[in-house]
């Protein structure tokens, strides 16, 4: 029989998910009772009934798994980390129906979710997805007083290509990662250096971010959890360090305060407890503003340096409070 847990966690993300089992595990330290399910195991494995209007509290019932019960009034935080919703693709529904199953998960599981008052969520979905858009990180940086590069988000090849001449050394970013394959095999975009010559009417199709290349001496992954900081130097050769993990080297580093205060301004301004940034440190000392990932991962991180990310999303998500 499933056990009821008394003021549970609830950790929404997919089957496999080595950062939220080092998450869970410290929770389990603690002896705080957690609740995982992903949203794609509705149905037999996930079940979920919710009141509304017909008792005192605005939001009355359950989210039950196989072996878990959480009471929804009484849920004290939600980790939303990499949750996976149902497509029913392969359901034996037909193409319209499995549209209108999909969007009822959406709407009938993240709604209910979404009503519960009190708990702390670490991130909002809601919030996640307004922090993802870089164009408004990067006004959002410079208005807090980061250094941000010059950079161009344009579908117009000859602002593209004036720009590129103007700043020498350039490179092109991804304005999102977006799930690509070619012949079966999963692509990522890689932040990659462009020439004005390598353009051509094709920009025209999509906005593109081009961005001045910084003479990096290394980079800088920092990830915040409520008011605590994590800062780690990656040292290698490489534009894109996220190409070759083995050639990478690790420093824990302490932030300037200014800095530091300017990028939990950052989580502040979209409403996040937790977000993980990518800084750039250029030959004299000085930090620029890449990027921000409201819900990167961090347990590499974690494994390569002994700091404790882990036990620091479970301090939170125990009191279920930022502060």
């Amino acid at each position: 029989m499933p056990t009821t847990e008394e003021r549970p966690v609830l950790v929404v993300t997919e089957a496999e998910d080595v950062t939220a089992d080092m998450v869970i595990t410290e929770l389990n330290r603690r002896d705080v009772p957690v609740v995982r399910f992903n949203p794609a195991d509705i149905g037999g494995e996930l079940t979920v009934s919710a009141r509304f209007g017909t008792c005192p509290a605005p939001v009355v019932g359950q989210a039950r798994t196989p072996s878990r019960i959480a009471d929804l009034a009484r849920v004290r935080a939600v980790y939303w980390r990499r949750p996976v919703w149902p497509t029913f693709h392969n359901s034996g529904l037909g193409d319209d129906d499995a549209r209108f199953a999909a969007a009822q998960v959406r709407y009938g599981l993240a709604g209910t979710l979404y009503a519960l008052d009190g708990p702390l969520w670490v991130n909002h979905p809601v919030n996640d997805a307004a922090a993802d858009y870089k164009p408004a990180q990067l006004a959002t940086a410079q208005r807090l007083g980061l250094t941000v590069p010059p950079t161009i988000v344009t579908n117009d090849p000859d602002e593209a290509r004036q720009f590129i001449t103007a700043h020498d050394q350039v490179i092109f970013k991804t304005l999102r990662w977006t799930l690509y394959e070619r012949d079966g095999v999963q692509l990522t975009g890689w932040a990659e250096p462009v020439r004005a010559d390598e353009l051509d009417d094709s920009v025209r199709v999509t906005p593109h971010l081009f961005q001045a290349r910084i003479d990096k001496a290394a980079d800088v992954r920092v990830l915040m959890v409520g008011r605590r900081t994590f800062a780690v130097r990656i040292d290698c050769d490489l534009l894109d360090w996220r190409r070759d993990y083995s050639a990478l080297s690790y420093t824990v580093v302490d932030l300037p305060a200014p800095l530091n205060k300017a990028l939990h301004g950052v989580l502040d301004h979209f409403g996040l407890a937790s977000g993980s940034f990518d800084l750039a440190v250029d030959r004299a000392g000085d930090y620029w503003w890449l990027e921000l990932n409201p819900n990167g991962q961090w347990g590499w991180l974690e494994q390569e340096t002994g700091l404790e990310m882990s036990a620091a999303f479970a301090d939170l998500l125990t009191r279920g409070e930022t502060a």
